[in-house]
């Protein structure tokens, strides 16, 4: 692999036992520029928001220790949420399936057989080196397809909107026009009235005529100057606006025809949603109900599973369990809308209890809404379809 790739790539040594974060150092320091060791789990959070780590290497001799030390990161500092970052975690013999298992649930990205240190040397580096490769092609890849359905949706909803007011726009100018027309109809037969009654002497008290003729004159000078000029005048203004809307429908015409298109596009992409839940059962009920409803789906059983998620993907939802090992699904939701770029993904939250405290806590959390279990198919996916629109 070309060196320059690898340059300015930083990874970072966890582990509790300075010997074998040296050990892991001396490694990885012939291939790579900038190694950094993190002996001390008290300082472990610093450290991370210190060098901010492409690659984290968890060298812990057991795995539960590597948990704690990443959940340890995510629940007390906000860097390694929202970093990006590939975590590679170095295991045993008689650990190794859970290794597997944790990699294949999204804990960690990849794990290595390292204790005690084996003739396969090679095989971490190799690790970091296919971990930043990762890296370097999520940075110079465009978005993805699933972001630009969501971002496609987003502007068919633009191009309904403008459709809309230019509609109304027109309705506007042809009610203008209308009422300038009905103003100008009541002010000459008004007008007409009130010169005919004096012009046949039924008003005596107010003014009486001594020459019709010349009555007839200054009347319908009067008329001429104080109502058709005016009127004429207000219909001509309305003329340019008419003129406008026409071409703004027009020229607008194409290019709503392309959103139009767009979008038929995006509804055929599944939209990305991630379901928060310990409960393999629940996992098995959603993942029957939102595929047949063409929702692409991804599941994670804890706050740690959906963070690390939310590090390579966006998801459009977020469905949350409120009752979860380790760190409850509330406090999960105030992490991620803390962080900038997840805040504006709304979220679902999934509870078992209907209790005030529960669902004003989510809502103050920073949830948009409740679905409480068991929940009816129906009224799940209506508001999965509300809460997807309004996004």
């Amino acid at each position: 692999m070309n060196k320059s790739f690898t340059s300015d790539a930083k990874i970072l040594i966890a582990s509790d036992i300075t010997s074998d974060a040296k050990l892991v150092k001396r490694l990885l320091d012939s291939e790579f520029d900038n190694v950094f060791v993190s002996p001390d789990p008290d300082k472990a959070v610093a450290d991370f928001d210190q060098h901010r780590p492409d690659v984290l290497v968890l060298a812990f001799k057991e795995l539960g220790k590597s948990e704690r030390h990443c959940l340890k990161l995510y629940r007390h500092g906000n860097t390694a949420n929202f970093h990006p970052h590939r975590s590679i975690v170095l295991c045993n013999q008689e650990e190794i399936l859970r290794a597997y298992k944790l990699c294949r649930e999204d804990i960690f990205d990849d794990y290595v057989l390292f204790w005690p240190m084996t003739k396969d040397a090679p095989r971490l580096p190799m690790a970091v080196y296919l971990a930043l490769r990762e890296m370097s092609m999520c940075k110079a890849n465009s978005p993805t397809t699933a972001e630009f359905a969501t971002e496609a949706r987003r502007l068919s909803t633009l191009g309904n909107l403008l459709n809309q007011q230019l509609t109304l726009g027109e309705e506007y100018v042809e009610s203008i026009g209308r009422a300038v027309a009905q103003a100008d109809l009541v002010a000459s037969a008004a007008f007409n009235d009130f010169s005919q009654r004096l012009a046949r002497n039924e008003l005596p008290n107010v003014l009486e005529i001594k020459n019709a003729d010349g009555f007839q004159k200054e009347v319908g000078h009067l008329k001429h100057e104080a109502i058709e000029v005016p009127g004429n005048s207000l219909m001509n203004s309305v003329k340019p606006l008419k003129q406008w809307a026409g071409e703004l429908r027009e020229a607008t015409a194409p290019h709503l025809k392309s959103i139009n298109a767009l979008n038929t596009m995006a509804t055929s992409i599944p939209s990305m949603l991630l379901v928060v839940d310990d409960d393999e059962f629940q996992h098995n009920i959603l993942n029957e109900i939102l595929k047949k409803e063409n929702y692409q789906v991804q599941f994670a059983t804890n706050g740690i599973e959906a963070l690390n998620v939310l590090r390579k993907t966006r998801p459009e939802l977020i469905l949350m369990d409120v009752v979860m090992p380790g760190v409850n699904g509330i406090e999960v939701v105030k992490k991620i809308k803390s962080i900038e770029r997840f805040a504006d993904i709304p979220i679902l939250m999934l509870t078992g209890k209907s209790e005030r405290t529960v669902i004003m806590e989510s809502l103050k959390a920073g949830a948009c809404d409740i679905i409480v279990k068991p929940f009816v198919r129906d009224a799940l996916l209506a508001k999965l379809n509300h809460t997807l629109k309004k996004a």
